[in-house]
C-alpha cells in the first residue's frame, strides 16, 4: 500500500479524549482558506526591517530533509523537531517508525497533512518516512515569536504557540458536516499523551489555547479569529 494511502493511527483516529472522538486532521476543508488572514500569512508581512529579518531567516534555514523518502534516524536525519508547511491538499504524509519492516505494528505515529505541520523524532526512533510533503526545516524550540498571529486559517493544520499564534481564546463560525477538527497538544510527537483536548464540530466553535499549550491543530474548519 502506498504511503499516501495509509490512515493515520494513533492520537488521531478513532480514539476518545475526554469524551470526544478525533478524526484524522488531514481531513479535506475550504480550499478557499489560507488567506491573508492566517497565521501564517500574518507571520510574513510587516515592515521593511521585519521582512529583511525574515529574508535573512529564510536564508539560513535551508531545508533538512526532502519531502519525499525514508531517512534513518541517526544517520540520515537527527532526533529533533521538525516543520512542513505549504501543504495544500492533504496529501503529504509522514510516519515515525520503531523499525523499518513496513508493518503497522512499525508505526509509532503518523498523519495526513494539510497546511503545516511540527514533528518531533525521539532518538529511539529508527525511520522517518515523508511522502508528498513540503521540506522539512528544522525548529528552533527555544525561538520566541515577535507578533503571534491573532486569527488563523481553519484549515492551517498545526500552528505553534506563541510563535505562529497568540494563546487566548479563539471562534470558528458556519462549521458543517462535523469536519471541523481541533486539537490543543502538549508537544509535537502525536501520541496519545500529547493530546490536552480535542473536538469534531459542527456549527460554531470555541476553544481557548493556554498560554502553557505547545501546539494548536486545526483541519476542515472556517477561519479563526481571536475573542478574547
Amino acid at each position: 500500500m502506498g504511503m499516501k494511502g495509509k490512515i493515520a493511527l494513533g492520537a488521531v483516529v478513532g480514539v476518545v479524549v475526554i469524551g470526544v472522538v478525533s478524526v484524522s486532521a488531514g481531513g479535506d476543508g475550504d480550499s478557499g482558506k489560507g488567506t491573508d488572514s492566517s497565521a501564517s500569512s500574518e507571520r510574513g508581512s510587516g515592515d521593511k526591517g521585519k521582512a529583511k529579518d525574515e529574508k535573512k531567516d529564510k536564508e539560513e534555514k535551508e531545508a533538512a530533509f526532502g519531502g519525499d523518502g525514508d531517512y534513518q534516524v541517526g544517520s540520515d536525519i537527527q532526533a529533533g523537531t521538525y516543520r512542513t508547511s505549504g501543504n495544500s491538499d492533504a496529501m503529504c504524509y509522514w510516519e515515525r517508525a520503531k523499525d523499518a519492516k513496513g508493518e503497522m505494528e512499525s508505526i509509532l505515529a503518523n498523519d495526513n497533512v494539510t497546511g503545516t505541520s511540527y514533528v518531533t523524532v525521539k532518538p529511539s526512533d529508527k525511520l522517518f518516512t515523508s511522502n508528498g510533503c513540503s521540506d522539512w526545516e528544522t525548529v528552533d524550540l527555544k525561538a520566541k515569536g515577535g507578533s503571534p498571529a491573532t486569527e488563523m486559517s481553519g484549515d492551517g493544520g498545526m500552528f505553534k504557540v506563541g510563535v505562529d499564534i497568540a494563546p487566548g481564546t479563539y471562534k470558528s463560525t458556519g462549521n458543517k458536516d462535523d469536519m471541523c477538527y481541533w486539537e490543543r497538544s502538549k508537544d509535537a510527537e502525536h501520541s496519545l499523551e500529547s493530546i490536552l483536548a480535542n473536538n469534531n464540530v459542527s456549527g460554531s466553535a470555541v476553544v481557548t489555547i493556554g498560554a502553557s499549550d505547545g501546539y494548536f491543530k486545526t483541519s476542515g474548519c472556517e477561519d479563526w479569529k481571536k475573542s478574547s
